[in-house]
């Protein structure tokens, strides 16, 4: 595991480490794909594989897979791509995606955790230096919630600052997180990125094909041409997070 980032705290505070734990949501049935997205090859990777790979790049601390039916085959993934990354699972995914966000949030929810950053499964061309930006937009705002927009649109990952994990227990499954960004909407931090990838997920075999069409342009999980604007943006869209 790598070492904690640290960051300069408020006027009067001493230097400290800020823990954030990377929260895979890896357990949905991947009915329109057909086949789990988790397992999915991309390059030499996996969706999974190359989604931690990204995480730790990028610097987080600890990151938790949560897995459902196919909890085993992705442990086995994760496994014998050498990463140092949990597989959880999710009990009862058919409860939704809050119910996998919760399971995530028992296993990364200790003293010492300052946040938890989640990320979608079929969302593995997020490029890290995106990753980091949402990490250091937190570091220097202490928002509630941070997330990346390209454009106008909100993607992933998205981070939850510790003080609204009980927001998030507390949330109503049909409405799931974005209940915590509605109630929060005040404080949000939208981060300015150039990275496609962080709003593109991948849930249809079409999707699945315009990847294949597009490779040479995402060798290695990129989107070419990224830049990074850590601008937290005050107009907050009302669009539900990806």
């Amino acid at each position: 595991m790598p070492p904690p980032r640290c960051h300069r705290g408020r006027a009067g505070d001493t230097m400290r480490p800020t823990m954030v734990v990377g929260v895979i949501l890896a357990a949905g049935a991947s009915s329109r794909m057909g086949r789990p997205k988790a397992l999915l090859p991309l390059g030499g990777d996996t969706f999974v594989t190359r989604v931690c790979r990204t995480l730790l790049e990028a610097g987080v601390d600890d990151v938790v897979v949560v897995a459902g039916a196919e909890h085993e085959a992705i442990a086995a993934a994760v496994g014998s791509a050498g990463l140092q990354a949990r597989v959880v699972e999710n009990p009862r995914p058919a409860e939704g995606q809050l119910s996998s966000v919760l399971a995530g949030l028992a296993v990364a929810d200790r003293p010492g955790v300052d946040a938890v950053l989640v990320h979608l499964v079929d969302a593995p061309l997020v490029r890290p230096d995106t990753v980091r930006a949402v990490l250091d937009a937190f570091f220097t705002t202490h928002a509630p919630v941070v997330r990346p927009e390209v454009g106008g649109r909100h993607g992933h990952p998205v981070l939850f600052a510790r003080r609204v994990f009980d927001d998030l227990r507390r949330a109503d499954p049909a409405v799931g997180a974005q209940a915590v960004v509605r109630a929060h909407a005040a404080g949000i931090c939208d981060v300015r990125v150039d990275d496609d990838g962080a709003c593109r997920d991948f849930d249809t075999p079409e999707d699945l094909a315009w990847l294949a069409r597009a490779r040479p342009a995402h060798e290695g999980g990129e989107v070419r041409g990224l830049t990074v604007h850590q601008q937290p943006d005050p107009e907050h869209s009302r669009r539900k997070p990806q």
